[in-house]
């Protein structure tokens, strides 16, 4: 083999490892992680957590075409999973009418978002007056803070992370469709990037959003943040 042809071989095994193109190869553990769709208009005045609120059917109506853009982007072959909040399964029901057709939905308890405990519910200017410690500049709270009766964002990221890495195990070299919550993507990305829980929170993860992970076996690798497809 000529010296020519050894420097391709190298540099096409180099970009086939590396590749950022949209054409992803397959036979990789790759997580797509969905935040659910906007909920109604009076959740989003308080704490809700891991209550159980509607999403808006307004923005349902107005999303349409960013629901049609998950379905055509999401790969066919994948598991489901949502958490046990109805918001997250209406949501991967409507990315299914959209044109990606029903799927099994397998409730993960561990995707629930974060438990504020004594803190759900609260209007937000009413908050600051019971939090222990300042809060995330893009968070309600810190991320070592700890509602009465519920977890910090630091135990959020610790069992988010035994979830992917059991479902890594269990789904090995398949694609993984997630639908859940900006806290449990943040604390997904926080586990992919060994990084602490507080860094995790600088993350933006917007309603309908989409982020891929992939887990290889060097590591995690962190393929896209906060897509919005449709967009």
């Amino acid at each position: 083999m000529s010296e020519h042809m050894i420097a391709e071989k190298a540099s096409s095994s180099s970009q086939d490892h590396f590749l950022d193109g949209p054409d992803l190869p397959t036979g990789i553990t790759r997580f797509w992680l969905i935040r659910h769709a906007l909920v109604e208009e009076n959740a989003r005045m308080r704490m809700y957590g891991s209550m159980d609120v509607p999403l808006c059917p307004e923005s349902l109506i107005a999303q349409k075409p960013m629901y049609r853009a998950l379905a055509a982007r999401l790969p066919q072959d994948a598991q489901w999973f949502i958490s046990p909040l109805s918001r997250t399964r209406r949501t991967a029901q409507a990315i299914e009418e959209a044109g990606y057709g029903p799927r099994q939905l397998t409730v993960e308890p561990d995707l629930i978002e974060q438990n504020l405990g004594a803190w759900q519910g609260l209007e937000y200017d009413d908050l600051p007056a019971h939090l222990t410690l300042p809060p995330h500049p893009f968070w309600p709270v810190a991320a070592s803070d700890c509602p009465p009766d519920g977890e910090s964002v630091i135990e959020v990221c610790s069992r988010v992370g035994r979830l992917l890495d059991r479902l890594a195990r269990t789904h090995a070299g398949r694609n993984i469709v997630a639908v859940a919550h900006g806290g449990v993507i943040r604390a997904a990305l926080a586990h992919a990037l060994r990084i602490h829980a507080e860094t995790a929170l600088h993350f933006s993860v917007q309603n309908l959003s989409l982020t891929i992970l992939e887990r290889l076996d060097a590591g995690w690798r962190v393929v896209t943040v906060n897509e919005l497809p449709g967009i």
